[in-house]
């Protein structure tokens, strides 16, 4: 039974653990598969892991992008994350591609609700100012303002809220750092890369510019970073200059955080590592481990002959393996060549040990 379909079965008994890490198995054996990449977005929303729901989401409407689940994947861990907005602008594509489906006009409906509320709680909060009626009154109303401004100014100010929210999350080389600004143009957005600084900044004519200048928590190769500005965000990729865990994005020197070296690995492809990500299995590791154990087994007789022909040919070049193929099959397996350009001008016969003599059957 493949993994996909263990996977499935595992989802299906609400066994959302197994499922997770089964995808993620299947990945590595597929990475290219936005099928696989859509379905373990579905097991990290039933295991509350929207952050990661919203990557996997993401990443199989890269590889694919008419998949109307996968836009439905990440409305829904949008909505769980209250970017509504961004929910919003999900689901209304998946409904374009899956027209007639329900479940994404109802979505959309839920995120105009909740933006609706949003502007309604905003509207509260602006106190409307009753006007004097008369003059003496008028110079009373300026008087205790300007008292009140006064005092307002003795008082410590809280710290304003960011213009745009921002995200990220670690794979073994990178740091891949979101900021969610929808609708910049390009040429407003300026990304500098430092060895442990950054700085991006969006200036948008009539507005405040936003500035965004964190210390890192770890060294990066500055040359080798790079920035991608999309329609709903600015996605800035940090390559780590050592294989380190993340713990968080910016650098504290009150904090001793401890670092999780990540264990190289040869897999195509990997789960990106989130801060809020629970412990899982090491598939690359548990691989590494079976191929070491295969490599170092010891055989006999036959049976270490063949692992022997089995290792040559799976580290030989084309023209190479075609040599092997073609002399075996033509000598009834009496000989193995390597060298193509012999082996490829003629028919080999057949060279039996000394003492033995070579028979055709007739079938």
């Amino acid at each position: 039974m493949d993994l996909e379909k263990k996977a499935k079965e595992a989802f299906v008994d609400d066994n959302f653990e197994l499922a997770l890490d089964l995808y993620t198995q299947a990945l590595l054996m597929d990475p290219n598969n936005a099928n696989l990449y859509a379905d373990r977005s579905q097991a990290n929303i039933k295991l509350n892991y929207f952050t990661e729901a919203v990557a996997d989401a993401n990443r199989a409407i890269e590889l694919d992008s008419s998949m109307s689940k996968a836009y439905l994947r990440k409305g829904t861990a949008c909505i769980k994350l209250e970017e509504y907005q961004t929910a919003k602008a999900a689901l209304e594509v998946g409904a374009i591609i899956a027209e007639g489906d329900l479940r994404f006009n109802r979505l959309i409906k839920e995120c105009e609700e909740h933006m609706a509320e949003e502007i309604n709680e905003l509207s509260k909060k602006v106190t409307p100012i009753n006007l004097p009626s008369s003059g003496s009154d008028y110079v009373n109303l300026v008087t205790e303002t300007a008292k009140d401004v006064n005092t307002v100014h003795d008082l410590p100010t809280a710290p304003s809220k960011p213009k745009y929210r921002h995200d990220y999350y670690n794979t073994q080389t990178e740091v891949v750092l979101t900021i969610f600004a929808k609708g910049i143009p390009s040429n407003n957005v300026v990304i500098d890369f430092g060895e442990q600084m950054l700085s991006a900044t969006i200036d948008m004519p009539g507005e405040d510019a936003y500035h965004f200048q964190p210390r890192l928590f770890g060294k990066i190769v500055p040359e080798k970073c790079r920035y991608q500005v999309l329609p709903s965000k600015i996605e800035i990729h940090l390559l780590k200059a050592e294989s380190l865990t993340w713990t968080c994005l910016e650098f504290s020197k009150d904090k001793v955080v401890p670092q999780k070296i990540i264990a190289s690995s040869g897999a195509k492809t990997q789960k990106p590592a989130y801060p809020s990500s629970k412990p899982k299995i090491d598939w690359d590791k548990l691989e590494a481990q079976v191929k070491k154990e295969e490599k170092e087994e010891t055989l006999d007789g036959d049976a270490a002959l063949n692992k022997l022909f089995r290792g040559i040919y799976q580290d030989a070049d084309e023209d190479t393996r075609r040599a092997m193929l073609k002399s075996f099959t033509e000598s009834n397996g009496t000989v193995l060549s390597t060298n193509w350009k012999e082996v490829g001008a003629k028919k080999v016969d057949g060279s039996p040990p000394d003492g033995m003599e070579l028979k055709k059957w007739e079938i």
